[in-house]
């Protein structure tokens, strides 16, 4: 009983002791505030930027299979950009028709800005 008491005591002791030491690390620190809030702006920048790149990963990855899926389009030998939303298309397709096809695939999914096929040849 009397080694409890005297850890309890001991813990007392030391809380008591650590208190004057806690307001000095509550102390207003305003520079570091400052500081903090530059880096929660960054990080929230960075989010930002990772967010567009796994949009953009997304809407490639989206068209592409998309392409590959319908038989109006040869999505194998179609290939896909994506920045900012915008989504470009290159390659050699058989007719024009595949052409458009592609293109409007591509509108049509979710996220896609603009479509460029400048990059996308007709044989015919």
């Amino acid at each position: 009983m009397k080694k409890i008491q005297n850890s309890l005591t001991a813990a007392a002791v030391t809380a008591a002791l650590s208190l004057p030491l806690a307001s000095v690390a509550l102390a207003d620190n305003t520079p570091a505030i400052e500081k903090t809030e530059a880096v929660m702006l960054a990080t929230n920048e960075n989010v930002e930027q990772a967010k567009d790149a796994v949009s953009d990963t997304w809407i490639t990855t989206k068209v592409k299979s998309t392409l590959l899926a319908e038989d109006a389009t040869p999505g194998m030998e179609i290939e896909v950009e994506t920045k900012d939303g915008v989504v470009s298309l290159s390659g050699t397709v058989a007719t024009e028709a595949e052409k458009e096809a592609a293109i409007a695939k591509a509108k049509g999914i979710k996220g896609v800005r603009e479509v460029s096929a400048d990059g996308l040849k007709a044989v015919e």
